[in-house]
């Protein structure tokens, strides 16, 4: 029977929205303070542990992968994912709660984004970013759509049932997805592509033999400043924008919107781009505008040209995330992608850990957000020397 590889793309997707819901997280913040009395730092560490929770899972994932294939990580996933968020809702200590959503639902997560990124590319030689960029696309826009549910939950039955509900949505959803998800066959090519395969081959790179390349490296330094800086405005965007620009906290909130939807909307743009101009080049533009942007956003009093700016950094750290599988594959092949991207994720995880860190820690040195951004303007610029000295590994 023939598989049509863009129902297994569609059902990929799905999942990643599923599990994009992690970023819908804001929302929670307020509600749980007032629920259980908890300060906002000890509420936002919850996301924090999640995500670098994520990155380890997604590795392990990829290397469970590479043995069964893509379903009984996807629907593990979905248990763990699921069930974490439930249990999260019926916790009433910090600790229960960093261990339920933190750790239970950020496994679940790391294992379920790996899947779609990892078994797609195999799907698509011929469209590697363009369908790593839908896949990431899905994950950068979950917020958007479980903001409003959860919102909408929390008011009607507070927030712990909400927990509840959106957990039970998310394992049925992600298991549908799951029994989607195939390898194609050995020596798989899509129609017309075999003969372009043949002129652009590359032999796949196993696990050990990509880690042993400095290539890989810097690759996952690439990530990590990429997603460095981008984190650190998703981390505070609202009393950032409140401070720079003098708005009230009800219109600084609507720039958390707006920067979603440039998330999610630069993992599908950039991908696309990358597949006509290159990956190192969309990745030393990211770089160089985000240098501009951070520059100018630490001038910006006026709260339109603030969110602009805003936007505009997000796009390129959702650029980041539909990039970089289509760059390993081109690097290392697609046959082990599972396990090799899923190493490289771990940098979205320390990510995490380190930019709303140093924004907040200089923040509170100087007062001011100015000097964090400036900071931040600077590293983009230094990493620039990355993507120019990146070169494909030679063949042996």
């Amino acid at each position: 029977m023939t598989t049509n590889r863009w129902l297994i793309a569609i059902a990929g997707i799905f999942m990643q929205v599923a599990l994009g819901a992690v970023y819908a997280w804001s929302v929670f913040r307020i509600p749980l303070t007032k629920a259980h009395g908890w300060t906002i730092s000890q509420v936002t560490l919850v996301f924090q542990v999640t995500i670098f929770i994520v990155g380890f899972a997604s590795f392990a994932g990829g290397l469970w992968m590479r043995r069964s294939g893509p379903r009984p990580v996807a629907m593990t996933a979905a248990i763990l994912y699921g069930a974490g968020t439930m249990l999260a809702g019926m916790v009433s200590g910090l600790t229960a709660l960093y261990l339920t959503y933190g750790v239970i639902a950020g496994a679940g997560l790391g294992f379920g984004y790996i899947v779609p990124i990892a078994t797609l590319v195999k799907w698509f030689p011929d469209k590697r970013g363009l369908i790593t960029g839908l896949a990431v696309a899905g994950f950068g826009s979950g917020a958007l759509v479980t903001a409003p549910v959860a919102n909408s939950l929390i008011s009607s039955v507070g927030v712990g049932e909400t927990f509840v509900i959106l957990g039970a949505a998310y394992l049925v959803i992600v298991l549908i997805c799951a029994s989607a998800m195939r390898n194609p066959p050995a020596g798989y090519a899509p129609a017309g592509y075999h003969l372009a395969a043949a002129a652009k081959s590359r032999r796949d790179f196993s696990f050990q033999a990509a880690l042993s390349t400095w290539q890989w490296y810097a690759l996952w330094f690439t990530l990590f400043l990429n997603t460095t800086a981008g984190i650190s405005i998703i981390s505070q965007a609202s009393p950032m924008a409140q401070e720079i620009s003098g708005v009230s906290a009800a219109t600084a909130a609507g720039l958390v919107g707006l920067i979603s939807i440039a998330n999610g909307s630069g993992r599908f743009l950039w991908a696309w781009l990358s597949d006509a101009i290159g990956r190192r080049t969309v990745f030393l533009t990211m770089f160089l505008l985000q240098a501009v942007l951070f520059y100018l956003l630490a001038g910006a009093h006026d709260f339109g040209v603030l969110s602009a700016l805003a936007c505009g950094i997000l796009l390129c750290y959702g650029g980041g995330f539909g990039t970089m599988p289509a760059f390993v594959a081109d690097y290392f092949g697609s046959a082990q992608i599972a396990p090799i991207y899923g190493a490289m994720v771990t940098a979205w995880g320390f990510a995490a850990a380190f930019g709303p860190t140093l924004v907040a820690s200089i923040r509170e040195a100087t007062g001011r957000y100015e000097g964090s951004l400036r900071w931040l303007a600077i590293a983009m610029l230094a990493s620039t020397v990355l993507p120019l000295l990146l070169r494909a590994p030679k063949e042996v």
